[in-house]
């Protein structure tokens, strides 16, 4: 048995139902079957059953009368009937076959079937409740279709197979009336009409022949399905993938009717027997997609039963007013006739989609098609909310039902225009309106239907397309077409003259380069505006709303990268022309994750560190710190250097001496020396020199990744993988321009959450980098919400304990390089299983340069710190997802995905906010009003995060003196307590700038615990306060929030 079959086996035992333990479902069964046998009365019914429903359906009141007999016929249908119910959702299917004599010849006609049907089962419902095996019963629609509703009865039984189950009540009316009547080129709702003239009712005419027919395609499938178990497996798997996939298992496409009959056909001669009995589940499954994602045959129909072309005319055939169609096994009905041409197209890029993947990975695939969650708001790269409740009478324009309730119209005019507005922007664009309310009461009518909102999932074609400020339309010369076009835009279509001298309409998005992102919300939110008269309140698109994090003064940093690579770029070419060195710079490359537009915050052009005062205006808020840009330079090979540690380093500090010296004495450049590198101040930008060279000990060490410490201090990092870190992921970012606003979310929100000592830049960077490598079950994100949202799921659900992360941006590891770090991963677990303990490496990262994953996350996160961690991400997952689905309300806002519970927390220091080195970067001052408070500091007036308009009067020179390169309070406070608490207390920071520290206590041995005493509150607190006075000027207070256990 292969590794993919045993996995196969083992997710069919999960998900498959022990019938022999259905022994309490099954009474609930017979007793409400025996319920519905015993109905013995003959009542009148008529409109005051149920009135609102009958209004609203548009039937009058005198056409819905009638006389009220138990059902002919009982039946237990759906998947339960043939046993291949998956697990964990129990439905079980109960036919009711309605008598004919309910019902007039002519009732077929504007929807006096689907009244009456709703007053039968308001009897029904009546007497249901005197079951006693009856708990609760609802009101659903059947497949989403309101004027189709059906019963779902809880019995008050306790079942092992699920803890919650329900018996749906689904009414069937065989032979009722004549299928000519309901042929699709047919009008049956008289009021449904263009220009005066009636027009065909297919859906209409579909839905009351799904009632004509159900039983007999049921049984047509449960005679397939009933002696064939590997079928019935093959069903399972192919429930398992579609229920993952929500934009599929939805109303207007999948169900778990339409799968198992879309495999009764693969069995039959119609369907070329591409099914037969030596085929095995996965199997099953593979050829299945692939009809889905390939066939040609549904260009054409497809039927159920050979013979059922012979009920169609070629008149008919040639013109399906279908998007997909399905022919029965009687060849009347349309089994697909709900589909949607859009909820189609979908489902056969999915089918591909997995299929390829499939193909490519083999085995190692499995989880990622069988048992990952796709919900919408994951798959899309822009997800949209439009709010309906308040353009009741807009969607309802021609009333609530005609041919197609009005929800779905309203969704086909929404799929439309955004087709139209976006043109080759997108791949994909999904609309959704789960409009059936959870709590419909019958009486109600449809008053609550359409208060769910609207969802809308775009999936972009590629960045190039979607950024695209300018559309071009028809020519001039074509009027016609000019015509449509200014209709569609309105004052947004103008008429431009091109550079290659075409004359053509148009339309302009303008906006700023770091907005470009914006420019499908802005298309969205114009046209539904134009078109739907939606104002931008009724329209939310999950696009821009977690920007504030990113922004300073309305404005991304990002957008001065330009003028950050010029000044490297000058910078370079002084270096390598110095000539007064002993070895000339043979090499300069950029380390800092702002040149690769992962820096949360790159640095912005600062006023005093240009080579002169060129510029006249005044400067209200200039900061006194400035960040550093870390740059590598390398020299030319040169045989004279020592071998000795400190020998090489004071060597390395000479050479950075004397290229300062030069830079000074050549160009005037303002250089800042300090031990291990030298700070160059050049065309507002600070430059951080560092020298790598061969015989460097960092090159020599064994392994090469043992430089990360538990120190909570800048780490000062290997050169070598820095610069093989920085060399991987610069060209990535060509690749993927969405991977650095990803990758800023993400450390903003790791820094927010006070996990900067937990998880490195680089870290967070390559697991970014492996969403855009291995997208799958997704495509790679080209949306910053989506793609944040994506890391927050890897690091709540990744399987850290089981499998390394492999990131191999390059492509270059082969299967030898994957065994050995397979290899490296079991051998770092085998201490942890001998021992019993709990192991030190957590997150094993492993890339092409770091094989056994030392480099970044060999000591941090440990496994309670990852498990924290997870627990975060997976209540930002909820957060984000229930934002961009239903909005926010209250305490649940996007700001709150940033903001950071203290409740976890020992006790917590609140710092000055204006004593921080860069306060414009605080999203939210922390304040505390619970907890006992230690002690209360004043803010000191030795530093001030702004250089005083006194000083800037002054000479350039003189204010430049005042500048602080790489100087942060912060960290100098954070080793002080490291110094002097090294074994009490576990500190989590906010590396980005936040006003909050929180302290764990680390856990004492017993003998600790015993020789310090039983006063651990008393002591506790004599810590905290001594951390105060160490932090006096820069802490604000010091907070206790959980008192130690003795």
């Amino acid at each position: 048995m292969t590794e993919l079959e045993l996995k196969v086996k083992q997710l069919l035992e999960e998900v498959a139902v022990d019938y022999s333990t259905t022994g309490p479902l099954e009474d609930a069964i017979a007793a409400i079957t025996q319920s519905l046998r015993s109905i013995s009365s003959e009542e009148k019914v008529g409109f005051e059953t149920a009135p609102k429903f009958i209004e609203d359906l548009g039937v009058q009141a005198n056409k819905v009368k009638f006389t009220f007999r138990k059902p002919e016929f009982i039946v237990i249908g759906g998947s339960y009937s043939f046993k291949a119910v998956a697990r964990p959702y129990l439905n079980v299917d109960i036919l009711i076959r309605m008598p004919k004599t309910c019902f007039h010849e002519k009732d077929y006609l504007n929807h006096r079937y689907h009244a009456k049907r709703c007053l039968y089962l308001c009897i029904i419902k009546k007497h249901l409740e005197l079951c006693p095996t009856v708990r609760k019963i609802e009101w659903s629609a059947f497949r989403n279709e309101a004027r189709k509703p059906i019963l779902i009865v809880h019995p008050d039984v306790e079942c092992g197979v699920v803890s919650e189950f329900g018996i749906r009540i689904i009414p069937t009316a065989p032979s009722l009336f004549d299928t000519s009547h309901l042929s699709f080129n047919r009008n049956n709702v008289r009021a449904f009409t263009t220009d005066g003239l009636p027009q065909a009712t297919p859906n209409y005419n579909c839905s009351i022949l799904e009632d004509m027919f159900l039983e007999e395609d049921m049984s047509f499938i449960k005679q397939i399905f009933m002696e064939w178990k590997d079928l019935r497996e093959g069903l399972l798997l192919l429930k398992v993938w579609a229920r993952n996939r929500s934009s599929i298992y939805i109303h207007d496409c999948l169900n778990g009717f339409i799968i198992s009959a879309i495999l009764s056909y693969l069995t039959t001669e119609s369907g070329g027997k591409r099914i037969n009995h030596s085929m095995t589940p996965i199997q099953i499954f593979r050829v299945t997609l692939d009809f889905i994602a390939s066939s040609k045959v549904w260009d054409k129909g497809l039927h159920l039963h050979p013979s059922s072309w012979k009920n169609m005319s070629e008149e008919e055939r040639k013109h399906l007013p279908f998007a997909v169609f399905f022919g029965d096994s009687s060849g009347y009905h349309n089994l697909a006739f709900q589909f949607t041409r859009s909820a189609f197209l979908e489902l056969r890029d999915e089918a591909a989609w997995t299929l390829g993947y499939m193909d490519k990975y083999r085995d190692s695939g499995f989880e990622d098609v069988f048992l990952t969650k796709i919900d919408f708001t994951t798959k899309f790269d822009y997800c949209m909310r439009i709010t309906c409740k308040r353009n009741c009478g807009r969607v309802c324009t021609s009333g609530l039902f005609l041919d197609k309730e009005c929800w779905r119209v309203y969704e086909e005019k929404v799929q439309s225009l955004l087709a139209e507005g976006l043109t080759d922007r997108a791949n994909v664009v999904r609309v959704t309106w789960g409009n059936t309310p959870s709590d419909w009461l019958i009486e109600d009518g449809f008053s609550k239907f359409g208060d769910n909102p609207l969802l809308v999932g775009i999936r972009v074609s590629s960045l190039e397309k979607a950024f695209r400020m300018v559309d071009v339309g028809p020519s001039a010369d074509n009027k016609e077409e000019a015509v449509k076009f200014r209709k569609f835009w309105g004052q947004k279509a103008e008429l431009r003259r091109f550079k290659d001298g075409r004359i053509s309409e148009s339309t302009v998005w303008e906006c700023r380069q770091w907005e470009k992102h914006l420019i499908i919300k802005r298309i969205c939110e114009y046209v539904f505006s134009l078109h739907l008269s939606l104002s931008k309140d009724d329209m939310i698109i999950a696009a821009d709303q977690l920007d504030f994090s990113l922004l300073h003064s309305g404005r991304d940093p990002v957008s001065f990268t330009g003028d950050m690579i010029s000044a490297f770029d000058s910078l370079s070419k002084r270096l390598r022309s110095l000539e007064d060195l002993p070895l000339h710079v043979s090499s300069v490359q950029p380390l800092d994750s702002a040149f690769r537009q992962t820096s949360v915050f790159p640095p912005e052009p600062h006023y005093l560190a240009k080579e002169k005062n060129s510029s006249g205006k005044s400067h209200k808020f200039v900061p006194s710190c400035i960040q550093p840009l870390e740059v590598m330079i390398q020299l030319e090979g040169s045989g004279n250097w020592p071998m000795a540690y400190m020998a090489v380093e004071k060597t390395k500090c000479a050479f950075l001496l004397k290229i300062a010296e030069s830079l000074q004495k050549r160009w005037g450049m303002m250089c800042v020396a300090s031990k291990d590198e030298v700070n160059v101040l050049m065309a507002g930008y600070a430059f951080s020199l560092r020298i790598l060279h061969e015989r460097d000990p960092s090159l020599l060490k064994k392994p090469i990744g043992n430089v990360q410490t538990k120190d909570i201090s800048p780490v000062k990092k290997d050169l070598l993988l820095c610069s093989r870190h920085s060399s991987m992921l610069n060209g990535f970012q060509g690749l993927y321009p969405m991977f650095g606003p990803v990758v800023r979310l993400a450390k903003r929100w790791v820094s927010s959450h006070l996990f900067s000592a937990n998880l490195v830049d680089e870290a967070i960077e390559l697991l970014v980098a492996y969403l855009f490598l291995k997208p799958f079950p997704f495509h790679a994100p080209c949306s910053r919400v989506t793609g944040f949202l994506r890391f927050l799921r890897l690091l709540s659900e990744y399987d850290w304990d089981l499998s390394p992360l492999i990131v191999d941006i390059n492509g270059e590891l082969i299967l030898k390089d994957i065994r050995e770090i397979n290899n490296n991963f079991i051998q770092s677990r085998k201490p942890c299983e001998e021992n019993g303990q709990t192991r030190d490496q957590a997150m094993f990262l492993a890339t092409s340069y770091d094989r056994a994953s030392e480099s970044w996350t060999k000591l941090s996160p440990t496994t309670q710190d990852l498990r924290r961690i997870a627990s975060y991400a997976r209540s930002s997952v909820n957060l984000l997802s229930g934002l961009i689905e239903q909005g926010g309300t209250g305490a649940r806002t996007w700001e709150s995905l940033f903001r950071t519970p203290l409740k976890n927390y020992d006790a917590v220091i609140l710092l000055h906010g204006d004593r921080l080195p860069y306060p414009q970067r605080v999203l939210f001052l922390a304040e505390l009003k619970e907890g006992r408070l230690v002690i209360r500091g004043r803010p000191s007036k030795n530093f001030q995060p702004y250089i005083s308009q006194e000083d800037l009067k002054g000479s350039f020179q003189e204010a430049r003196r005042k500048l602080m390169v790489n100087f942060d309070p912060t960290w100098c406070f954070l080793e002080d307590i490291k110094r002097e608490f090294p074994d009490d207390f576990k500190v989590w920071y906010d590396s980005l700038g936040g006003n909050l520290i929180g302290l764990t206590l680390e856990k004492l041995g017993p003998k600790k615990r015993k020789r310090e005493g039983g006063d651990e509150e008393g002591r506790m607190v004599d810590k905290l306060r001594c951390i105060g006075e160490v932090g006096k000027g820069f802490v604000k207070s010091v907070h206790v929030l959980k008192i130690p256990r003795s």
